[in-house]
């Protein structure tokens, strides 16, 4: 009965081992991304994306397509989130559907990390060449340490083609030219499946004597040393000094074969350029805001002085990536995603054009289901309830002003 037993846990622990690896070999295809469950606070008070432009909506395998526009980085930063100090601009994409064939902020190439100010306003473009076929939403993110990952809008683009025609050549310091997608491949292959091999090895040989229930037995029983054979010694030290010496040996045959490497860059670049945003003349106070739930709607009083010398408007109220737009004052042109895009959202109680020098205390309200698909109302339950994001003001010939906005938010559930 106990050889039976030992012999059921042994198989046990083969099924076991099998399955997991397996699922090491299985990666079911993902498309989206779950930005849904990223807290509301951290869409609507960190990273603001505006003007933002997909290059393309369909493209090939081997071509190229960029993701640009801007980002405000918001004054008044939780305190629950590290400063992006040392953030990297990033794209959110389902795997290397893409490569990142070149990112840029303010106009300077970013490889590496960045640090940003507070308050201030960056242009960026990200260069992206496809690599795999499919649907895939490609979203703008900036990666913060300490933070996370704060994920901006994304785009559904269709990739067609043959991953097998995909191609990323480089040219080498040493003027070598490679391609990246399929160099050393066979090293890759036989290193991965070698020590996996060693590893499979190593846990079948102690798979060989009594398993859970009599070494249990042992321990209980105070005779734990019993488990390790003398045998059993000698195999581990030769595991242990056979990988090193063959960790020694393969290591110096790579460094005779690529004499000339450099290592991975990590450093942190500072001092990147800022837009040079002229100081908006609409100045904008938050008298109350307060959430609506049975209606999906957010209601602001805004007081808004106008000490610019031309009448303005507002036509946009951006959170969270999402758009509520006056449909009276702004049309979209720029091919934003529909379902982040609120084109009738956004109502103001006097909306005629605000006069220069003139004041005026208006109801706005901003109404849309994205604040429950987008699970933005889930803010009101924050322990930290407050909302932000972007006004922008337009005169008669189109030019715009931003003006940020930063506030208590109180719910409503009449």
């Amino acid at each position: 009965m106990k050889i039976i037993k030992d012999k059921v846990a042994k198989l046990s622990f083969v099924a076991l081992l099998l399955s997991m690896t397996a699922a090491m070999f299985y990666t079911p295809t993902a498309s989206a991304h779950g930005e849904k469950s990223q807290a509301a606070f951290m869409r609507m008070r960190t990273i603001h994306w505006y003007d933002l432009n997909w290059s393309k909506d369909e493209l090939n395998v081997n071509e190229t397509m960029t993701v640009s526009g801007k980002f405000h980085v918001f004054a008044g930063w939780p305190e629950t989130v590290d400063k992006p100090e040392v953030s990297f601009l990033n794209i959110g994409i389902p795997g290397p559907v893409f490569i990142r064939a070149g990112s840029w902020i303010g106009g300077q190439l970013v490889p590496r990390s960045v640090s940003l100010e507070l308050g201030e306003t960056y242009e960026f473009k990200v260069l992206l060449k496809a690599r795999r076929p499919g649907d895939w939403h490609v979203h703008t993110m900036m990666n913060v340490e300490g933070g996370g990952p704060i994920i901006g809008p994304g785009k559904w683009v269709t990739i067609n083609g043959s991953m097998g025609s995909f191609v990323n050549p480089i040219v080498t310091l040493t003027g070598d030219t490679i391609d990246l997608e399929k160099y050393a491949i066979d090293s890759i292959y036989f290193w991965s499946f070698l020590w996996y091999a060693i590893g499979l090895a190593w846990l079948l040989y102690w798979v060989k004597g009594p398993m859970f229930i009599p070494r249990a037995l042992a321990v209980q029983a105070g005779k734990a040393d019993t488990l390790i054979s003398a045998g059993d010694k000698k195999i581990g030290v030769a595991f242990g000094l056979g990988t090193i010496i063959f960790v020694a040996v393969t290591m110096g045959t790579t460094n005779e074969k690529y004499p000339v490497t450099t290592p991975l860059q990590a450093g942190l670049m500072r001092g990147i350029q800022w837009l040079e945003i002229p100081e908006s003349t609409v100045h904008v106070k938050v008298e109350d805001a307060t959430y609506r739930v049975p209606g999906r709607a957010m209601q602001m009083t805004l007081t808004i002085h106008n000490g610019g010398d031309t009448a303005v408007r507002l036509g946009e109220f951006n959170t969270a990536s999402v758009r509520f737009l006056d449909p009276d004052v702004l049309e979209d042109e720029s091919g934003y995603p529909d379902d982040l895009l609120a084109e009738e959202g956004l109502t103001v109680s006097d909306n005629s054009p605000i006069a220069p020098g003139e004041s005026r205390t208006v109801n706005v309200t901003a109404s849309d289901a994205a604040w429950e698909v987008y699970r933005l109302a889930d803010l009101i339950y924050d322990p930290d309830s407050r909302f932000a994001g972007l006004l922008f003001f337009f005169d008669a010939d189109g030019n715009r002003q931003m003006s940020t906005v930063d506030a208590p938010l109180i719910p409503s559930f009449m």
